[in-house]
Order: C-alpha cells, then sequence, then structure tokens
C-alpha cells in the first residue's frame, strides 16, 4: 500500500505523475483533506477537472476507486445496498422443499447483500482505503443527501437486518458538484471546500503539454489562447479543459501543425455544445484566429 504525502508538496507532485497540473490552493485542500480523513467537496464548472482528481488519486495511490455517478431519483438501493430477491427466494423455495423453515437470520446475511459504491467503500480492500468518488452531486434529489450524512460523519452504513457497517480505516471521498442547484449546509459542513475554477493560460498550456505532448508548442499555446478568448465572450457554455484536450486531439487527427480558419470554423463543435455559441462564435473566427496567432507568438 503506498503511503499519502505528507506534504503540500508532495500532494502536487502525487497529481503531477497522474499528469494533473495543480495550483497550490487545490493541492493544499486536498493534503489536508488526506491529512485528516475528511471528505473533499469539490464545486466548479463542468469539464475543469474535479473528476479527474479522483482518478489520478486512486492511480497514483495505487487504491481502487469506487464511483457513484449520481442522477434524479438515485436512492439507497442503487447507492449504498440491496438485498438479492431472487436468491433468497430460491433459498426459501429450497428450504421448504427439504421440509425446513427458513428464518429470516437464514436470508438476510452478506451472501445475499448486494453492496453499491459507498457500502463497499467500507470495506476493507487489500490496496488500502479505496477512493470513492461521488460524482455530480447536485444531479441527485435533496432528500438523498440526508443518505450521506451517516457515511460522511462517523463512515458508517446502518442496515436494518444487519447493523452497523462501520468502515475499519476510512476511504479517501471526493464529492464533485456543478452547482447547478445548492447543496445542503449540513453535507458541506461534513466536508473540507475547494472552487475549482478555469485555469490560467500558463497552467492550462502545461496540462495540454502534460496530457497531449504531441500538440508541440506552438500549435498548444494557439489552442490555449483560442480557448481563453472563448470564455472571455458571454457563451452560454464556455469550455473547459476537457473541450481544450478533446479540441487538440481533434486538430492533430485532421493533421493540423497550427490554428487556421478553416480548421477552426469545421471543429468548433468539439469545443462549444450549443448552436447560439457556436454561431456567434463563427461569425468572429476569422477576427479571433489572426488575434490568438498573434498573441501566441
Amino acid at each position: 500500500m503506498k503511503s499519502l504525502p505528507t506534504t503540500i508538496s508532495e500532494t502536487a507532485e502525487l497529481l503531477r505523475r497522474g499528469n494533473y497540473i495543480a495550483e497550490r490552493d487545490l493541492s493544499t485542500a486536498l493534503f489536508l483533506a488526506l491529512k485528516l480523513q475528511r471528505p473533499l467537496f469539490l464545486e466548479g464548472e463542468a469539464g475543469v477537472g474535479k473528476t479527474e482528481i479522483a482518478k489520478v488519486l486512486s492511480t497514483t495511490l495505487n487504491r481502487d476507486l469506487l464511483r457513484l455517478q449520481c442522477y434524479e431519483g438515485l436512492d439507497v438501493a442503487a447507492a449504498v445496498y440491496e438485498w438479492n430477491y431472487p436468491r433468497q427466494m430460491m433459498a426459501i423455495r429450497l428450504a421448504e422443499a427439504g421440509d425446513k423453515a427458513p428464518s429470516a437470520q437464514d436470508i438476510y446475511t452478506e451472501d445475499y447483500l448486494i453492496k453499491r459504491p459507498l457500502l463497499a467503500a467500507l470495506e476493507a480492500h487489500a490496496s488500502g482505503p479505496p477512493v470513492l468518488l461521488i460524482d455530480e452531486l447536485d444531479r441527485t434529489d435533496e432528500p438523498f443527501e440526508a443518505f450521506l450524512l451517516e457515511i460522511l460523519s462517523d463512515y458508517q452504513v446502518s442496515i436494518p437486518e444487519l447493523g452497523t457497517v462501520k468502515a475499519v480505516a476510512p476511504p479517501i471521498v471526493i464529492i464533485t458538484s456543478n452547482r447547478t442547484r445548492e447543496i445542503h449546509d449540513a453535507l458541506k459542513r461534513r466536508c473540507l471546500y475547494h472552487w475549482v475554477d478555469y485555469p490560467t493560460a500558463e497552467r492550462e498550456r502545461a496540462i495540454l503539454h502534460a496530457r497531449i505532448p504531441e500538440a508541440g508548442a506552438k500549435l498548444g499555446a494557439q489552442v490555449v489562447q483560442f480557448v481563453q478568448t472563448l470564455r472571455g465572450m458571454d457563451l452560454f457554455k464556455a469550455p473547459g479543459i476537457a473541450e481544450t484536450l478533446d479540441w487538440s486531439q481533434a486538430l492533430l487527427a485532421l493533421g493540423a501543425k497550427e490554428l487556421d480558419v478553416e480548421a477552426v470554423d469545421s471543429t468548433l463543435g468539439v469545443i462549444l455544445k450549443y448552436q447560439d455559441d457556436i454561431s456567434r462564435v463563427r461569425s468572429e473566427v476569422t477576427a479571433t484566429v489572426d488575434a490568438v496567432r498573434v498573441a501566441a507568438q
């Protein structure tokens, strides 16, 4: 089992080994979450790298990653546990066929328990406490947050038929939200908080170089400058880091060595996801590309 970082610098280096270029404030928040064994609640726009933090931690620490993708209507059966009713019914019928009367203790055992991510995260893992990613919590209904309070406070789950299941060692918990709605204060109080913002141009170039080095310095600088320019426009949805990386790969697939009007115009759908945004940017592509070429020199 790989040990956890003992300093902020080691935390930043841990992320860097997973090609995640973090600002010092994010490294500090993550270091404290690991040191204090507290969940880390990350908010920010979609595509800025919140989910990636959990994936990188899983890889660099060699820990299992358990991901709970949130959605409207998510309940305990999908997030925590449910009973395997078909197997229980089969066990009951087999017992009756043998002239036995099965009791609740016979069929409500771990053998018939289907463990979902939240419960599985409390189990002992050979590689050490797992990374539990609760992704896009803001997509769930508000009542679901109440299910999380016991887990985030005491790292335990109450199962009426079995009792309380408590983690031997707390998992590493990363919670993300795109802030489509506010998360209740009771849940936030149990976490350390950090807002993940769009990166500066310098950091975005470093991210692009780490993830897609084949883009090269010239194309990489132009791509970043163009995306940074888009974020300054009044768009319905500004592109995130994910779109920057996707666009760079798309341009490389087209054989582009630098930005030109034709390549940009034909690939706007990679970085922009709304037609109104595409139409607005398309009307200014020539001027924007010319300005980017000058700025990126």
